[in-house]
């Protein structure tokens, strides 16, 4: 070996190594590996620009930016709904089975999030029995598909930077359904190993939020859970307030009556969800002033609000603002917006008119800190244009059409164009993390390459092929990946072991595709650590997990995985 080789070798281990110490910032880790290999001229410039604008790359970020509008919709809310239902039986099952379709062509981390608040706020089942569950069944449905679950798509990059022909829309299926089989069952069979835990929801400080049911909603004559009230993402319904008598109290079966006033507590910046309710509208809105532009302020000790309530003051013509929400640390402010008496230190949101700025009582009663951008919402024709226009995108992609890449960069451009994205929000969520990620990794293969860590590699395997089975060497790939996902990402071990799978395959003259499924597999094989895949740690957080929990569960469900997946490769792909 030469000096290159034992440096880039070194780089590879210390790259591991930092994964392993740093598992909450495998992006930092990974753009060090990239400095120092280009830096050092163990990779060309042209290498670097070809990692980072590679295919498969690319079409992943594309991907996950036209789930962004799928997001704003309803489809998935409304779905959500027909869930949860009081057989624990009932709901397990609905709930694995959406979850693996859903997971199996939107992103998966996009549906763990849309169901963790239904799960989290149903009257009927605890949480923790059903978390878990959530979590692994969108690991599972992301394996049916090229599209399921960025861990694919990562292989599919590399596959196309190796020169080989890509990846099919289902080539994942088959193995994929054997999985969602054994594993759905093992995990149902094994569901009385689910904790049940006691939900003790902190008291982080919320907006409180008010909207009013007009004559006309839809909403009128049906109850809480009809309605879908308690499936809202970071927003909790904590009060009714119905003429003068105040409803704390909220069972699911309380029936919306006409005029009711709504409280929510939560998450200000998801408030257009509740735009998206048919004759619901939020108290700032009645004053005449949109939502598009917020401020957040906090009242002075000196301003003229301080034992008034805003009706008194004549909010709207004094400052050219509405109220949208309030907030008050320490104490729990309940009632009609209109009518609570603002204090000292007061947090409001305002939904602020052309005059607001110009205004000279402005800083004399606010401090101003800064504007709110809200997670925004899409209806109508734009709604039904980002449902249909990903299902079609999708559609064409998988029988053939046209290529999966030109199929989503396409759908982004109409959604662009359309006003269901804005490049705001493509700025804000672009997956920075995931392109530094793949296009070190990719640029680590290079290296390898380049200073024939890998020509040895593969000599050596040459040189000792009698003891190598093809068997052997892809349970070998296949459990170092499944290790590497539990102690680092999904991700990052798909990208690692990649190049080292498809060069133990040409070595010992066995069928590359099988050894690139099972880095493919195995990378999303993370059931026994909350901290591989993103979907274990957002359920880990939010279902008040213990380590434990998820080893007791996750090891006969990781076991039967494995099992299953190597004898699903063998027979549909061979050796």
């Amino acid at each position: 070996m030469t000096l290159h080789s034992y440096f880039v070798l070194a780089v590879f281990i210390f790259t591991i190594i930092g994964l392993i110490k740093f598992q909450e910032r495998p992006s930092v880790v990974f753009g060090v590996a990239l400095m120092t290999l280009f830096s050092t001229q163990m990779v060309t410039t042209d290498q670097v620009i070809k990692s980072l604008s590679n295919q498969g790359l690319l079409t992943l970020i594309l991907l996950m930016l036209c789930s962004i509008a799928l997001e704003k919709t309803r489809l998935l809310r409304l779905v959500a709904m027909k869930v949860i239902k009081p057989s624990y039986n009932s709901t397990w099952l609905r709930l694995f089975g959406f979850t693996v379709f859903s997971s199996a062509f939107l992103n998966n981390t996009a549906v763990v999030s849309t169901m963790l608040a239904p799960i989290r706020n149903n009257p009927n089942h605890s949480a923790s029995k059903l978390l878990i569950p959530l979590s692994y069944a969108a690991i599972l449905g992301g394996t049916l598909t090229l599209v399921g679950t960025s861990t694919n798509l990562i292989v599919n990059s590399l596959v196309l930077d190796a020169n080989l022909p890509s990846l099919g829309f289902f080539d994942f299926t088959l193995v994929g359904l054997c999985l969602v089989g054994a594993c759905g069952l093992t995990l149902y069979v094994c569901r009385s190993l689910l904790p049940d835990i006691d939900m003790k929801l902190t008291d982080a400080p919320s907006y409180f939020i008010e909207a009013k049911v007009n004559p006309d909603s839809s909403l009128v004559g049906k109850s809480i859970d009809q309605n879908g009230l308690r499936h809202l993402q970071s927003l909790f319904l904590v009060e009714i307030m119905r003429g003068e008598l105040q409803l704390t109290a909220i069972t699911p079966n309380e029936v919306i009556q006409a005029n009711d006033k709504l409280i929510f507590s939560g998450d200000i910046s998801k408030v257009n969800q509740l735009r998206l309710f048919d004759g619901l509208s939020i108290f700032a809105e009645n004053s005449g002033l949109p939502l598009g532009n917020l401020r957040e302020v906090v009242v002075r000790p000196e301003s003229v609000l301080n034992g008034n309530t805003l009706k008194s003051v004549g909010f709207r013509s004094l400052f050219d603002a509405a109220v949208v929400a309030i907030k008050r640390d320490g104490e729990k402010v309940s009632g009609k917006i209109g009518k609570l008496k603002i204090k000292p230190g007061d947090f409001l949101v305002l939904a602020v008119g052309e005059d607001f700025k110009s205004r000279r009582n402005i800083r004399k009663n606010f401090i101003l800190l800064s504007d709110v951008e809200l997670d925004s919402r899409l209806s109508g024709k734009k709604e039904l244009l980002a449902i249909f226009g990903f299902v079609v995108a999708i559609a064409l992609a998988a029988i053939g059409i046209i290529p999966l890449f030109k199929a989503v960069l396409l759908l982004l451009g109409v959604l662009l164009l359309s006003g269901c994205l804005t490049s705001s929000e493509l700025v804000r969520r672009f997956p920075t993390d995931i392109w530094v990620i793949i296009s070190s990794a990719i640029v680590l293969s290079y290296a390898l390459q380049n200073s024939g860590v890998i020509d040895i590699f593969t000599q050596l395997m040459s040189n000792n092929s009698g003891s190598f089975s093809p068997l052997l060497a892809l349970i070998a790939v296949y459990a170092i990946t499944l290790l590497l996902t539990e102690l680092v990402t999904n991700n990052a071990a798909a990208a690692l072991i990649f190049p080292i799978a498809y060069g133990l395959a040409v070595s010992i003259d066995a069928n590359p595709t099988a050894f690139i499924m099972a880095v493919a597999f195995g990378a999303s094989a993370s059931f026994i650590s909350p901290y591989g895949y993103q979907t274990n740690l957002m359920v880990f957080n939010a279902g008040q997990y213990k380590l434990n929990d998820f080893i007791k569960i996750g090891v006969p469900v990781s076991l039967v995985y494995s099992v299953t997946c190597i004898i699903a490769i063998v027979f549909v792909f061979g050796l």
